[in-house]
Order: structure tokens, then sequence, then C-alpha cells
């Protein structure tokens, strides 16, 4: 049986990359929340024609919630705070793996630390002690997803307090084509998401698409 998924924001740059992977992979069933139902709806339909089958639905991101166990937030930083407080009661209970990373153009490579330490520990804060948040996916390309390598060149670190749920983002990293590595606790969140700002530095000055991590050694 497959188990749904339900990506919040999900139709901003990366959660359509990562929708298609995990559609793909027929281990899940893949709903793309967004503000406006019919955004959402619009975002599945295009990726189902493009897959082929009918393998994503659309819905705003509360009934997209109450649809899923585990939920993935692919927002903006200055929706962070505001998506989550909205959707706090409809989270109870359920694995939030948290994408998000605080970058403020036009300074894109350099790096912000947010008040509360990271936006996985601020989502922890807003959410309470019933929500299991994990910090995930913050160094993985939207574009690199979006060329649909069959080897995506980017290991994904994972941090969070609760080893079973690390243990279901790395299931998800799996079936996406990717190796999910166990970074630590959820403070270690303040570092992965700053990588991003590093990576996209790194990007720039070498005139490249897209960059990732590779652990090695293990």
């Amino acid at each position: 049986m497959t188990k749904p998924v339900a990506i919040i924001g999900g139709t901003g740059d990366q959660g359509p990359g990562l929708a298609r992977y995990w559609a793909k992979s027929g281990q899940y069933k893949v709903i793309i929340g967004s503000r406006e139902a019919e955004k959402a709806e619009r975002v599945a339909r295009e990726l189902n024609e493009e897959l082929g089958e009918n393998l994503i639905v659309g819905m705003a991101n509360e009934d997209a919630v109450k649809e899923a166990e585990l939920c993935v937030l692919t927002v903006p930083y200055k929706a962070h705070g505001p998506t989550l407080t909205g959707l706090r009661e409809a989270l109870q209970g359920k694995i939030l793996v948290d994408v998000t990373v605080l970058i403020i153009p036009p300074r894109v490579s350099w790096v912000n630390i947010p008040e509360g330490g990271s936006a996985g520990q601020e989502a922890q804060a807003i959410l309470g002690d019933g929500v299991r948040v994990v910090s995930a996916f913050q160094n993985v390309s939207a574009t690199h997803l979006a060329e649909q390598p069959d080897d995506i060149q980017c290991d994904v670190l994972i941090c969070g307090d609760n080893m079973e749920a690390k243990k279901e983002v790395i299931a998800l990293a799996k079936a996406a084509g990717m190796r999910g590595i166990n970074a630590g606790p959820l403070q270690n969140a303040v570092i992965v998401e700053g990588m991003t700002s590093v990576l996209l530095g790194i990007m720039i000055r070498a005139k490249v698409k897209w960059t990732g991590i590779k652990i090695t050694g293990i």
C-alpha cells in the first residue's frame, strides 16, 4: 500500500521535483498542497501529464495535511511562520519535514541564521512537541531535480530529535534516488541550512547550474 505524503507549498521550485520522484517510486501517494487549491490541482495535473499516469493529486494545504501523516514543507522563509501557525492543529501527531532555508536576496550566497537558530528549530517551537520535526532536503538543487537524472548527485543530510521520524525521511530520500544520512539532532540544522547559501555561492562563482553535497567514507 502506498503511503500518503503531503507537500505543503508544493507548487514552488522544489516541491514539484520531489513530487515527481516520489510518485514515480510507487511507494507514496503524493499530494501537492497550496494556499489555493486550484493552483495545486493545476500543478498536479501538469505532473501527471508528464508522468503519463494519475499519480499525484492537488489540494489546499490544510486538506493535504489532513490526508497524510508525513508532510513536507517547501515554502520560502517569509511564508514559513505564517504557514505553520495556520496549520498547527492539523499537523499534530504527524511528521513534518522542513526544507526551508533563510535566504535574503540579492546576497543569496551569504549565510543567514534565523532568530530561532534554524528554520527547523523555529518550526518545532511553533508546532510544539506533538509534531516530530525533521530538517532535510535543503541542499538538493531544484534545477538538478528538474533535469530528472537517473542518478541524483546529492546526499540528503537529515537532522531531527526523533529517530523513527528520521528513518521515515531516510526512506523518502531513498525513494527519490538519493542517500539519506543521519546528521544528528535538530539543532544541527543550522549548519545544514546554511550550507545552501555556501553551495549557491560555489555555483555562482563556478558558473554552473547546480551543486550538491556528497559524504565520503561511509
